[in-house]
């Protein structure tokens, strides 16, 4: 056996901390869960007020516009067309509303980040063993803290799902500028552009193909978060394979698994769509 005498345990100052921030600025996660669920219910009344077939001709818009590709975009349609005819289609918006949510501040602390380590070698030292951390914690462990901070629902659903989403974004916009051919850059730095004409100019648009890869993979994380957010109270796809488990009914369990994995091919379709199309563009130029 390991030796008493040499065990540490960090149960106690980890827990004192976060009760000393619930004590201390209770008053600050309330506010700030506020407005974050404001937000999530301006998305969820426009996806469940907007008609279903109004929203299965935008997908499908938008796959044809990333693949133009007719066979995806039927696809699509077709696999949106059956999760309603599942009965599924209410719950679908619910998790999409929280995968959308997450995805977009994932997308606004992401790109940023992955910029700043990319032109820093000190961020990116500071950022690297983080995003190790982050992406080998197991998903369960981040509901505890945000669940303490801010309760149950769809708040701490949303936060957890942007710590567990977010680090393929900012290594692969990190990768994407640094492999930006460096001829590239010196041939705009000679006809006197500056770092941010050059950033927003050469290097970002060079490096959107790898920078899509990375909104797939921080979309279809933040999707298979949500669903293990159903655990502390995220409505959706999620809470109906709980129910499902606790009831041991099997048929119900396997609908909701089933329009989760459409949604999940729906979404990797289009965003794969629109990372293809820029990849092209940039080989033909």
């Amino acid at each position: 056996m390991f030796p008493e005498q040499w065990r540490i345990s960090i149960r106690a100052p980890v827990n004192d901390f976060i009760e000393a921030l619930v004590v201390n600025y209770g008053f600050a996660f309330r506010a700030f869960a506020h407005a974050v669920l404001q937000a999530i219910i301006f998305i969820e009344a426009i996806l469940r007020g907007t008609p279903w077939w109004v929203l299965i001709l935008i997908f499908m818009a938008l796959a044809w516009i990333g693949t133009r590709r007719l066979a995806v975009t039927i696809t699509v349609g077709v696999l949106l067309l059956l999760i309603g005819v599942l009965g599924l289609w209410d719950l679908t918006m619910q998790t999409l509303a929280l995968m959308l949510m997450g995805t977009f501040v994932s997308v606004i602390i992401g790109i940023p980040m992955g910029i700043l380590a990319a032109k820093s070698h000190i961020v990116r030292n500071i950022t690297l063993p983080a995003l190790d951390i982050m992406q080998t914690m197991p998903g369960f462990v981040y509901l505890i803290p945000v669940m303490m901070l801010f309760g149950l629902g769809k708040v701490p659903a949303v936060l957890a799902t942007i710590i567990y989403a977010v680090p393929p974004l900012i290594r692969l916009t990190d990768l994407g500028i640094r492999q930006v051919n460096a001829e590239v850059v010196e041939a705009a730095t000679a006809f006197g552009g500056s770092p941010r004409q050059i950033l927003f100019g050469v290097e970002l648009p060079l490096a959107v193909p790898t920078i899509m890869a990375g909104l797939n993979q921080t979309i279809m994380m933040a999707l298979s978060m949500v669903v293990v957010a159903s655990m502390i109270g995220a409505r959706g796809l999620g809470e109906q394979v709980l129910n499902g488990i606790q009831t041991l009914d099997v048929g119900k369990g396997l609908e909701a698994g089933i329009g989760i994995v459409v949604l999940a091919v729906v979404l990797d379709r289009v965003t794969q769509g629109f990372g293809r199309t820029r990849n092209m563009e940039k080989t033909d130029g």
